[in-house]
C-alpha cells in the first residue's frame, strides 16, 4: 500500500503498548508493497529500538502468522517469526485490521540491493527446508490448496471485455485500457496456455507441500550484514512445488543474471528433485493473469486520487517490456515445446 490507511498513528500505538507491552514513541508509515489490503510500518521506542508492524485488512487468515512462526521454530532462520501478545497470541485485531508485529531487520531487498551468488544458492537451500516441512493436521486443513481455479482468467477476460467498450477520462484508467488494447492478442495467448496446463495438471495431481507463492524480489530481505531473509507469508498455499520454484528464473528479481544462471545458483541450494517444466509454465502463466487482475481491480475500483493507481500501471506495463516475465514465460515453453 503506497496510501497511508485510514488509522490514526494514536491507535496503533496505543494497541502496541496495551497488547503487546511495547513502549512505542512513535510510528513512521512505510509506502512499499503493491498489495492494497496492507500497510506497514516502523515502530520505534524512545531506546531507538525499532518494529516492523503490519496491518492487514480484507480477508484474513491467521495462518499466515502461525506459519513462518512454526518454520522458525524448525530452524528455517531465514522466516522471520512474529511476535506475541501479552496473552500468546500472534495478532490481535484494532479498528477493523489484523496487527502484527515482527523484529525490523535493517535491511533492503532484492530490488534494491544486488543478491549474491551465496544468496542465489541460500534462496534454494531455504526453500527445500520449506517444502519438506511436515504441517500438522489441524493447521494445514486451514491452508489454502491448489485448485487451478479459472477465477483470476476470467476476471481478464471481462476486463479486456469491460475496458474495450467503456471511455475514462482520467490518465491512469485510460492508459489500462489503452494498454490491454495493445496487448490483448498476448494476453488471451497467456490465458489459453494457462487454461490448458492447468486441465493437464490438475489431472496429474501432483504432490502438495507448503509454499511461500510469492517469492520475488520485494519479499528477499537482504540485511546489512548479508543476511538473506524471507518475507511476506500472505499467500501461503498447498501445492505443487513448482508454485515456488517457478520464481529462479522467472524474470522476478532484477536482470542482474540470465534466467539460466539465476536456475543454476538456485537450484545448487535446491538439490532434491528438479521441477516439472509444464507445473513451471503453467505458474508463470497464471502469475501474469493473477498481476493483471489484481492491477486493474486496483486501478478500476480505487479512486483516481489514489497514488497506488499510477504505480500500479507503471509496473503492470513493465511486465510486457523484452526481457521481462511476458517474454520470459512466453519464450521458456516455447524452448520447452
Amino acid at each position: 500500500m503506497f496510501e497511508k490507511p485510514d488509522i490514526s498513528d494514536t491507535t496503533v500505538i496505543a494497541s502496541l503498548c496495551t497488547t503487546y507491552g511495547l513502549p512505542i514513541a512513535e510510528i513512521t508509515f512505510l509506502p512499499i508493497g503493491a498489495d492494497r489490503h496492507t500497510a506497514v510500518y516502523r515502530a520505534t521506542t524512545p531506546e531507538s529500538t525499532a518494529y516492523f508492524v503490519k496491518l492487514r485488512g480484507g480477508d484474513f487468515n491467521d495462518m499466515t502468522l502461525r506459519i513462518p512462526r512454526l518454520l522458525y521454530d524448525q530452524g528455517i532462520t531465514p522466516v522471520i517469526p512474529p511476535l506475541t501478545t501479552h496473552a500468546g497470541a500472534l495478532w490481535m485485531e484494532t479498528d477493523g485490521y489484523a496487527l502484527a508485529v515482527y523484529p525490523f531487520v535493517a535491511g533492503q531487498d532484492a530490488y534494491a540491493v544486488p543478491m549474491l551468488d551465496r544468496h542465489w544458492v541460500e534462496l534454494g537451500q531455504a526453500f527445500q527446508a520449506i517444502h519438506a516441512v511436515i504441517i500438522p493436521p489441524d493447521l494445514a486443513g486451514r491452508i489454502p490448496r491448489e485448485t487451478y481455479t479459472s477465477h483470476y482468467r476470467d476476471t481478464v477476460r471481462r476486463f479486456l471485455q469491460t475496458t474495450a467498450e467503456a471511455t475514462y477520462s482520467d490518465p491512469v484508467s485510460a492508459g489500462l485500457a489503452a494498454l490491454l488494447s495493445h496487448q490483448h492478442a498476448t494476453i488471451n495467448r497467456i490465458i489459453s496456455r494457462a487454461e490448458s496446463l492447468a486441465a493437464r495438471l490438475k489431472a496429474e495431481s501432483s504432490p502438495l507441500v507448503l509454499c511461500h507463492a510469492d517469492m520475488h524480489a520485494g519479499n528477499v530481505l537482504l540485511d546489512s550484514a548479508g543476511g538473506l531473509h524471507i518475507v511476506d507469508w500472505d499467500t501461503l498455499i498447498l501445492a505443487p512445488k513448482e508454485r515456488d520454484l517457478m520464481y529462479a528464473g522467472g524474470g522476478l528479481f532484477p536482470n542482474q543474471r540470465t534466467p539460466q544462471e539465476e536456475e543454476t545458483l538456485f537450484y545448487r541450494g535446491y538439490s532434491s528433485a528438479q521441477p516439472d517444466p509444464a507445473g513451471l509454465a503453467y505458474y508463470r502463466y497464471e502469475r501474469i493473469v493473477q498481476d493483471i487482475a489484481a492491477y486493474c481491480e486496483q486501478i478500476l475500483y480505487t479512486e483516481p486520487h489514489n497514488a497506488d493507481r499510477a504505480v500500479g500501471l507503471r509496473q503492470l506495463t513493465g511486465q510486457f517490456t523484452p526481457g521481462e516475465v511476458v517474454e520470459i514465460a512466453l519464450c521458456g515453453e516455447d524452448e520447452l515445446r
